[in-house]
């Protein structure tokens, strides 16, 4: 089965003079582990944005999981994203006013799907948190008195929990060096694995590409 299906896709964004992002096609398999490599301002948000049903493109074919999101009204598409997709943002977007584990069992709050999926939803982000190593002393922590390398954690937990079948990854390690880096991709293949789920990152970072058994430059694929 395939989980995402691209198929003519064209968007450009309002007042530009030609297309942003044109794909001719594009196919990822169940539990397949994608990179996308490109330089910043190639498009590798917007696809992402396209991909989560936060944007809509103007002609061409989209299908996460068989289902169209073209067909999809805008809430149709937020409660798909909710239920199906796990997102780790570059900045991670915790929020600062919650625990650390109040962060990580956040999506099970929009997602009726995914709280049955984790069923005990504070011992499932423990659990998470444990394998992904985070002190036991932090999780009733504000989250703004984790370092970087914790939030990410944090972050990684949150898109996992529920089992949502693809987690998409927008450059989060960025600001992480090269051990650290080898480290947390290290943990979110093996979380993914666990649960089946299928990762789809993009990053401008060369190095990460040697981590993943499918990897596909954005240049190649985006012929506006």
């Amino acid at each position: 089965m395939n989980v995402i299906e691209l198929s003519g896709l064209r968007y450009r964004w309002r007042g530009q003079a030609k297309d942003t992002l044109a794909i001719a096609g594009l196919q990822v398999r169940q539990g397949e582990h994608l990179f996308i490599r490109g330089a910043s301002g190639s498009g590798k948000t917007t696809l992402l944005n396209l991909l989560a049903g936060i944007l809509v493109p103007a002609t061409g074919g989209i299908a996460i999981l068989g289902k169209d999101m073209r067909g999809m009204g805008g809430s149709a598409r937020d409660r798909f994203r909710a239920d199906h997709m796990g997102v780790i943002f570059q900045q991670f977007n915790l929020l600062p006013y919650l625990s650390v584990l109040e962060n990580v069992q956040l999506p099970c709050q929009f997602s009726a799907r995914r709280k049955q999926q984790a069923g005990d939803m504070q011992a499932t982000a423990n659990r998470l948190l444990d394998h992904l190593g985070l002190d036991g002393g932090l999780r009733q922590r504000p989250i703004t008195d984790l370092s970087v390398g914790q939030q990410q954690r944090v972050a990684v937990a949150r898109a996992l929990i529920g089992s949502p079948e693809l987690i998409i990854a927008d450059e989060p390690t960025s600001a992480l060096d090269t051990n650290t880096r080898d480290g947390f991709l290290d943990l979110l293949f093996q979380e993914a694995e666990a649960q089946g789920s299928t990762i789809l990152f993009v990053s401008h970072d060369p190095y990460i590409a040697n981590h993943f058994p499918r990897v596909v430059d954005l240049q190649e694929l985006n012929q506006p």
